[in-house]
């Protein structure tokens, strides 16, 4: 299972906080997934995938829609329903402690103040499940993180960031073929 976080409704679509929706849509795009189903407050696509490296196998793409904090609720419920294992599930998030642009993938570890991760922690009752970190780097100056990471990309960020989610994209695909490991080795600290 592949989840991406953010927050449903237009309002929200092109935030920084959503770059983990921005992300799946464009690997479910690349794969003709659609997002048509709906279920345990989260829409899903579900499919099989063929890779250009070879692998393939069925995939579940999901998008909580209970509002970034309470992610976990879907993402449990999920997992539960499916019986994937913690090990199986990437979450794809913003991180405000990355410079913008940059991906840390990771194999679990604290929520680092990702509210949508620290709820995800909490349904699965597990910090041991991989994570992909898009940096959307501090916000300027004295000005709110809250704020900050619902606003949209500036015209000159939303550029680099095209690049940035689709290399994002491209460690999905890795993480599916070879794991965690050989997808941190390839792409922490990757920008454009």
């Amino acid at each position: 299972m592949i989840v991406g976080l953010g927050n449903p409704g237009p309002e929200y679509a092109r935030s920084r906080h959503n770059i983990g929706f921005q992300v799946v849509d464009l690997f479910a795009e690349r794969h003709g997934l659609p997002f048509d189903k709906f279920q345990k407050r989260a829409r899903l696509a579900l499919g099989t995938v063929r890779l250009a490296s070879g692998w393939s196998g069925r995939i579940l793409l999901a998008k909580p829609m209970t509002y970034m904090n309470l992610s976990g609720e879907a993402v449990g419920a999920l997992a539960a329903f499916y019986k994937i294992a913690p090990a199986d599930i990437l979450v794809a998030h913003d991180d405000l402690d990355l410079p913008a642009g940059k991906l840390r993938l990771r194999p679990g570890g604290g929520a680092g103040g990702q509210k949508g991760v620290k709820s995800t922690i909490q349904h699965l009752g597990t910090e041991t499940f991989p994570r992909l970190r898009v940096g959307i780097g501090r916000p300027p100056g004295q000005m709110d993180p809250a704020d900050y990471v619902l606003q949209a990309f500036s015209a000159a960020q939303e550029a680099e960031m095209v690049f940035v989610r689709a290399t994002a994209a491209d460690a999905i695909e890795v993480w599916l073929a070879q794991g965690i490991e050989a997808t941190m080795n390839q792409f922490n600290g990757a920008a454009t």
